[in-house]
């Protein structure tokens, strides 16, 4: 099977020699890294209305305070993979998280409103840098330990996503200044990523493949990456449009209580946290084809049920269900990036990244319309097209690259 250690890149000579302790240093500090992203994000995410209330901004003007980190962020993904490639993780790891730390500190602290939009866009291009060179270096331990470990590192995004969100909540609440809390987590993200990065691979070279000799292959014309990131933009759609409208769904057509409307967000939140630590061994065992077939087919039966049964458990159930199908999604589909032929790993995974990022943007904005011209259950009824076109698609393409 594609995803057995025999499906797994050749491990560059620079790692071959790398003890077993070193290995599980470098798959800890990867641990680590994907934990604090997730941590930093959420903590900057509590303070939106902060934002909204400290620069007296109108839904229009906050709504480009928040354009501004996904402009950030989708410029980062789209140019940074050939900058890590000639860095390497590492240094891209370091870089761009502290980046990131140092902008979140600064977001409560800048005086105007333009230096806001400039820290915001600083901060999601280091968040996109982050990203895309710990997904890199997530590849090459996978390469390095010969097993699956991508979703259970993306498990630990949502575990520090929502330990970020849940510790901001109750700092907050005992009346520590907003601008105390970011400044104590971009402090604490520092000095986690000045102890993880030692022990994170000195570099990710391509995966060894004869047209890597010669002059490397252009992203822009590879076939298979715009397949694989025209894959994780529709799967994107999907996960986008979950969780702006899943609690919106609860309260006007299932008519449920504000206490069960939010609950909604955290079924399709902690089904997915649960998948993505049970995904490797489903991924080792059937292989990704398999995986992503299953998944699929499930997040969309979820959808489809809490459609047609528009009822507080049943809906729950079914968001829930899509948040175990979609888990997955994301991690076999930057693994598959990260090895295709002639593309260095980050490179790859830039490029869909930047694909998947667009699609996540892009979901709210998609069902928002349909609902506007139809009604919510029809708008939401595309979430389940997505996820029947990615079930459709996406086995063949990864059966097609081998992975």
């Amino acid at each position: 099977m594609s995803d057995q250690p025999s499906g797994f890149a050749v491990v560059p000579a620079s790692h071959r020699d790398l003890s077993a302790a070193q290995r599980n240093r470098a798959h800890w500090a990867t641990m680590a890294l994907f934990f604090i992203a997730g941590m930093m994000y959420a903590s900057w995410g509590v303070h939106v209305p902060t934002v909204r209330d400290r620069f007296q901004l109108n839904p229009g003007l906050l709504s480009v305070a928040l354009l501004a980190v996904a402009v950030g962020s989708i410029g980062a993904m789209f140019s940074s993979g050939a900058w890590i490639a000639r860095m390497g993780t590492r240094r891209a790891c370091l870089g761009g998280g502290l980046t990131m730390a140092l902008c979140a500190a600064l977001i409560l602290v800048v005086p105007a409103y333009w230096m806001l939009l400039v820290v915001l866009a600083l901060f999601g291009a280091g968040m996109a840098t982050l990203d895309v060179a710990m997904n890199a270096e997530a590849s090459a331990v996978e390469n390095l330990l010969g097993r699956p470990v991508m979703s259970a590192l993306h498990g630990m995004f949502s575990v520090g996503g929502m330990s970020g969100a849940a510790l901001g909540g109750v700092l907050l609440s005992h009346g520590m200044a907003p601008v105390l809390h970011l400044a104590l987590a971009a402090a604490l993200s520092a000095l986690v990523l000045l102890l993880a990065c030692p022990a994170v691979l000195p570099h990710v070279a391509p995966v060894p493949h004869p047209a890597e000799r010669g002059a490397p292959a252009s992203r822009w014309r590879s076939s298979a990456l715009w397949a694989l990131g025209g894959i994780a933009l529709i799967a994107l759609i999907a996960e986008g449009a979950m969780y702006d409208w899943a609690t919106v769904y609860m309260r006007d057509v299932v008519g449920a209580s504000a206490a069960a409307a939010s609950a909604a967000y955290a079924a399709f939140s902690g089904g997915m946290a649960a998948a993505r630590f049970a995904g490797d061994a489903v991924r080792a065992r059937f292989g990704a084809p398999q995986l992503v077939l299953v998944s699929a087919s499930l997040a969309c039966a979820g959808m489809i049920g809490a459609l047609l049964l528009p009822y507080p458990v049943a809906a729950l159930t079914g968001f829930t269900l899509m948040g175990l199908g979609l888990a997955n999604m994301m991690p076999v589909l930057f693994a598959a990036a990260a090895r295709v032929e002639g593309i260095h790993a980050a490179v790859g995974l830039a490029h869909v990244a930047g694909l998947a990022y667009f699609g996540l943007l892009l979901g709210p904005v998609v069902i928002g319309a349909v609902t506007q011209m139809t009604s919510l259950p029809l708008g939401l009824s595309v979430v389940a097209l997505c996820a029947a076109l990615v079930a459709c698609a996406g086995p063949k393409v990864l059966r097609r690259l081998r992975i």
